[in-house]
């Protein structure tokens, strides 16, 4: 890990730095799947904050649950769910978009006043490729790639997860851990627009050699 690539996880892909984490407890609530995958949903999400260091709760104070997770099998349903369109502004297009680009899954955040994350929306259709993954491995994607506002091809190429050759366990790749941890380092702002937040947070890395 250098810290191009550090930069690189939180660039845009009109080459902008934006980068921001969670301001508040996390309160998520899952839609569209079985109790049995509830739990390993619920599960990755914990295990994930509790290595970022953030914080969960039961409810949100003004949102009931500030992370909404939905899994389908086609866009198309998204525009059954009640009052979703008052979450997601032009639902109907976005839907359209993702629908003719076949997307796998998509993300949407909102934002407090000092650029924190106060809410986050995941979207993901589980047919294709993504229908063939474990449960564990989708729910530890979704909940790593939903803990940090990415960059658009933060794991493009690269999956954040590695599969444990002894086991066939999936786990987290370290040092994706390693940036998590540094981001949410209490010296380190909820947000940042500049590449140097990306030295800031190389030089809090802890990897093993």
């Amino acid at each position: 890990m250098t810290p191009e690539a550090v930069e690189a996880l939180f660039t845009r892909n009109d080459g902008s730095y934006a980068f921001a984490r969670w301001g508040r407890p996390i309160a998520p609530i899952v839609f569209g799947v079985q109790d049995q995958t509830l739990s390993t949903v619920k599960g990755a999400i914990e295990a994930v904050a509790t290595l970022a260091g953030a914080q969960m709760a039961e409810t949100d104070p003004e949102l009931g649950s500030n992370l909404m997770f939905f899994f389908f099998r086609e866009w198309d349903e998204l525009l059954g769910v009640p009052d979703l369109d008052r979450l997601i502004p032009d639902l109907k297009a976005l839907v359209g978009r993702l629908s003719a680009a076949d997307a796998a899954q998509y993300r949407a955040f909102r934002f407090d006043a000092a650029g924190a994350i106060q809410a986050a929306f995941v979207f993901v259709r589980m047919s294709g490729e993504m229908a063939k993954q474990s449960a564990d491995a989708v729910a530890l994607a979704q909940a790593v790639q939903v803990i940090l506002m990415w960059g658009d091809r933060a794991f493009a190429e690269t999956s954040p997860l590695a599969i444990l050759p002894d086991s066939g366990a999936t786990v987290l790749r370290p040092e994706i851990a390693a940036v998590i941890a540094a981001a949410y380092d209490r010296m380190m702002p909820v947000s940042a627009d500049d590449a140097s937040h990306a030295l800031r947070l190389f030089a809090r890395l802890r990897l093993d050699d």
